[in-house]
């Protein structure tokens, strides 16, 4: 009995430190490094949810998609600590043409969970954007509006942007106010890189091959037509070079929440 019992016990202990092996391993795409993440997809999750990759967990109650994640970059960056893998010095210039400049703030995990209408539609109110998450990106980073802290001008913050062009806010919490350059890089520059609260897809700064002009767009820093993953159109946000970045006058449709 002993032995029976000794041997389950190393059957159990060798099957424990083969799954902790699974989840700590990192795999590499284009110039983009995925650290610890183990993604959980609910079963009723459409296909395109998926290519939110930086997330612990996706399910869905045919209402909305809950998305988790740790809001921790999978790619390079001078925020995070010196003993990280991740970690690499930066001195080069940023978005911009601006001179990097490490702001003071640290980079910690959070517990993100951005809950998101399954169907998206127009709210004709098109509420303000918030001070903080207003959307995600494909990689689990938050996605913040065209402001600095207490709605001031972004430019004052643009020259801490990290080589992934992101940076910690006082809390800790590392996001993007604009293009996310390693996310374009490594899949593309039209392609999805996110979604605002309101449900919408947020693409990169090119489509059919051409940069998308800012004044193309509408006030919310979008208009509808059709992409790589709508084949019928759908309306959606686009990052571009000069202000909003993204979005700041409010969203097109009605915003689900955030939590962290």
């Amino acid at each position: 009995m002993k032995s029976i019992r000794f041997n389950s016990s190393i059957a159990l202990l060798a099957i424990i430190i083969l799954l902790a092996c699974k989840k700590s391993s990192t795999t590499t795409t284009g110039t983009v490094t995925n650290p610890v993440i183990v993604t959980s997809v609910g079963a009723n999750v459409p296909e395109i949810y998926k290519k939110i990759y930086g997330a612990s967990s996706i399910t869905s109650d045919g209402t909305y998609i809950t998305i988790k994640t740790t809001g921790l970059p999978d790619h390079k960056s001078a925020y995070y600590a010196t003993t990280n893998t991740l970690y690499e010095a930066f001195t080069g210039t940023t978005f911009g043409g601006f001179t990097f400049n490490k702001n003071p703030n640290s980079m910690v995990s959070q517990n993100y969970t951005f809950k998101i209408p399954l169907n998206p539609a127009v709210n004709a109110a098109h509420t303000a954007t918030p001070m903080g998450p207003m959307g995600v990106a494909i990689n689990g980073i938050p996605l913040y509006n065209q402001y600095a802290g207490g709605g001031a001008a972004l430019s004052g913050e643009i020259v801490s942007f990290d080589q992934g062009w992101g940076h910690p806010d006082p809390g800790s919490r590392y996001h993007y106010h604009v293009e996310p350059i390693k996310l374009t890089t490594a899949k593309g520059t039209d392609a999805l890189m996110g979604f605002l609260l309101d449900g919408f897809p947020v693409y990169g700064p090119k489509e059919n091959g051409a940069t998308v002009a800012t004044a193309s767009l509408d006030a919310y820093h979008g208009h509808t037509g059709v992409t790589a993953d709508y084949p019928a159109g759908i309306y959606h946000y686009h990052f571009s070079t000069d202000a909003p970045y993204l979005n700041g006058n409010g969203f097109y449709g009605t915003a689900g929440t955030v939590t962290f």
